[in-house]
Parts: C-alpha cells; sequence; structure tokens
C-alpha cells in the first residue's frame, strides 16, 4: 500500500507542475543589452542622475525631513519634467519654514498652488501634499513610513511611487518603480508584451523574471536611456548603444 501511495502522491506532483503556468525566462540577449546601456548611461548624464526625484531633497538633512522632501519630489512628479518638478521643489524649500510637514500645513492652500505653477495638476497636487502633510504628522508619527501599505495611504501616490519612495528613502527594494520610459522601453526591447497595458502590468511581467539585484536600479538606468537616447519622439537610433539587438529601431543600415 506504502509503494501505492507514494506512487499516486508523485504522480499527482508531476501533474500539478505540469499544470503549472511556466515560469518567464531571462531574455536570451537580457545580459548583453543591459551591460551596454549600461556603459552608455555611464557616459551620458541624464536629467534624472541629477535632478530626479532622489536628488532634490536637502542632502545635508537626514531622517524624517529628508524623506518627506523625497516623497514631496515623488508626489509632484507625475506627467512633470525633471526640470519642472526640480524648480518647484526649491520654491517650497524657500517657504519661510523650509520644506516639512508643519510648514506645509501652515502654508494656505492658494499660496501651494502658485508655487507649485508648472507642475502638471499643480492645483490638486497643492490639496494632496497638504493632505500628505497632515498624515505624515498625525498618522505616521511624523515620518514617511517604510512599508508599501503606509505609502499606498497617500493621495496621489500609486506603486510605482510607493517603490520608489521605499528605495530612495529607506533603501529598501520590493518592487521596480515602472515609470512611461520603463514602460516604453522594455516593450521595445521585447523584454515585456504590455505595450496596450498599464506599467502596472510591466511591473508584474519584469518582476517575473528581472533579478531581484536589478530591481532597484533599472528605473533610474532605463529613464536616463530614455531621456538621452530612447527618446519618445524621434529616438536617437543610429547612435544607440543596443540598436541591433532592438526590433523596433527605427533605421535601416
Amino acid at each position: 500500500m506504502d509503494v501505492i501511495r507514494r506512487f499516486f502522491l508523485s504522480h499527482l506532483h508531476n501533474l500539478h507542475q505540469h499544470l503549472l503556468p511556466a515560469r518567464p525566462t531571462i531574455p536570451s540577449n537580457f545580459d548583453d543589452v543591459y551591460a551596454a546601456i549600461q556603459q552608455y548611461r555611464k557616459t551620458h548624464t541624464a536629467p534624472v542622475d541629477t535632478i530626479g526625484c532622489g536628488w532634490l531633497a536637502d542632502r545635508e538633512l537626514a531622517g524624517p525631513e529628508f524623506r518627506f522632501q523625497t516623497l514631496t519630489a515623488l508626489l509632484l512628479s507625475s506627467q512633470t519634467t525633471d526640470e519642472r518638478n526640480a524648480a518647484a521643489i526649491e520654491r517650497l524649500k524657500a517657504l519661510p519654514d523650509g520644506l516639512n510637514p508643519p510648514s506645509i500645513i501652515a502654508t494656505e492652500t492658494q499660496t501651494l498652488e502658485d508655487i507649485l505653477r508648472g507642475v502638471s495638476f499643480h492645483k490638486r497636487k497643492a490639496v494632496y501634499l497638504k493632505e500628505t502633510a497632515k498624515m505624515v504628522l498625525d498618522k505616521f508619527e511624523g515620518d514617511v513610513p517604510n512599508t508599501l501599505e503606509g505609502l499606498l495611504e497617500f493621495p496621489g501616490v500609486g506603486p510605482k511611487m510607493a517603490y520608489l519612495a521605499l528605495q530612495c528613502c529607506w533603501d529598501i527594494s520590493v518592487g521596480i518603480g515602472v515609470d512611461t520610459h520603463v514602460h516604453r522601453i522594455a516593450n521595445k526591447l521585447g523584454w515585456v508584451s504590455t505595450k496596450k497595458t498599464e506599467p502596472e502590468s510591466t511591473r508584474k511581467e519584469l518582476e517575473d523574471w528581472l533579478p531581484k539585484k536589478y530591481w532597484a536600479e533599472i528605473n533610474p538606468l532605463l529613464v536616463g536611456f530614455g531621456q538621452t537616447c530612447c527618446t519618445a519622439v524621434k529616438p536617437h537610433c543610429d547612435s544607440c548603444p543596443v540598436a541591433d539587438y532592438c526590433p523596433k529601431k527605427s533605421f535601416k543600415k
């Protein structure tokens, strides 16, 4: 009976494994493509490298205030260029009491709207920023939370911002921050097939096969690549380091 039972259980296990969906494999040319983009980025500075959200908080600050400034930069960044976002952060820092939760709460919403002018949806984001400052003080004991669940409670913060906030504020990487550049380039290179869906689908597909050691660095890597080479409009395919691997290149040799 034991032999029959073991045979039955083994057969059932094999059948279960056969029915499970196949786990995506790493694209065959991934290592070469990734290394080429890394090498390119070493010699091509992009806006994300100097005025991206992770660089806008006062570097001499530490702890809660640094993290709040970083979260603010992320909150304002949606559909806004790095240049406009950086300028808005500098104006917020110029408030009499600086850029911190008590200062934001004490500032009239109309004043915040004026400061954020130039940022997309600046009126809505002024309200979000004020609500966020209150939540940081009242619900999170004066600091940006270090959990995905906590970050997603803030108005205007979705998965992309939450994952990037964890990385920039707490050096915690539990997911990939997928913005329009990562979404577009990952599809263009054939790493995912989610072009007609939301970036969140791209995140899930990438996380299925991309080694975790790349999760934190792939966002700034591809964002900078998208800003300097693989641009959304008129990409520089003639000088692209991975043109030979790209099925979507827009020039012919």
